[in-house]
């Protein structure tokens, strides 16, 4: 759904057809906690993490970095039920994502190479199983998705599937503005399987005004 929509050039689909994805593979509504992807969540569990004193925990990454006894003290669950949270937790998709942007002395027009890096923190494991959706009825592997796009103009200039299971190197092209100018683009790094794993870093490009020789 994502390469037909994406023909079009508008981001704004391309985005919601993504955060659909990762809605129906969750059972979850964009509105709702991203913690009731996990076992054993209800909403008023997630209110509860929500409303924690001294620090409000709303992602996986925030219950993952909580001491063990604060987090037992404040979801009071089974020490199985613990289990099945810490296994969830343990394959939630941890992303590094460096990139390098080859766009000195750009003219207008002119491609630009970026290259990004990705790597899975995997925990020791070896390799990577198919989405824990919880209320999703079959197995499902993860989709990741990477693209330059301006969200003010709402229209993307590459996007790329990527598979990820231990690292990858994924290169994207794209034409520089037309016009001489800093212009601030975006890198969206987008799963269609969980929520809260998406990533999105700006990037300035700047398109020096034609010599006179030009």
């Amino acid at each position: 759904m994502v390469d037909v929509i994406s023909s079009n050039g508008r981001l704004s689909l391309a985005l919601l057809t993504m955060e659909v994805s990762q809605m129906v593979t969750q059972g979850t509504w964009k509105r709702d906690s991203m913690l009731l992807q996990l076992p054993h969540f209800t909403k008023d569990l997630a209110k509860r993490c929500h409303e924690n004193p001294g620090k409000s925990i709303e992602t996986v990454f925030d219950l993952v970095e909580m001491e063990d006894g604060k987090s037992r003290e404040l979801l009071q669950m089974s020490d199985s039920q613990l289990m099945g949270i810490a296994k969830f937790c343990n394959r939630f998709p941890n992303i590094d994502l460096t990139y390098r942007l080859d766009c000195e002395n750009m003219s207008a027009g002119e491609d630009i190479s970026m290259v990004v890096t990705l790597e899975r923190d995997r925990e020791g494991r070896t390799e990577v199983r198919p989405a824990d959706g919880l209320r999703y009825p079959k197995a499902k592997e993860e989709g990741w998705w990477l693209m330059v796009c301006d969200a003010k103009s709402n229209q993307f200039f590459a996007i790329r599937r990527v598979p990820l299971q231990s690292k990858s190197k994924v290169k994207l092209e794209f034409a520089a503005p037309g016009e001489a100018g800093k212009k601030t683009h975006a890198l969206y790094f987008m799963c269609d399987s969980y929520m809260g794993c998406d990533q999105e870093y700006n990037f300035v490009v700047d398109v020096k005004e034609p010599s006179p020789e030009d």
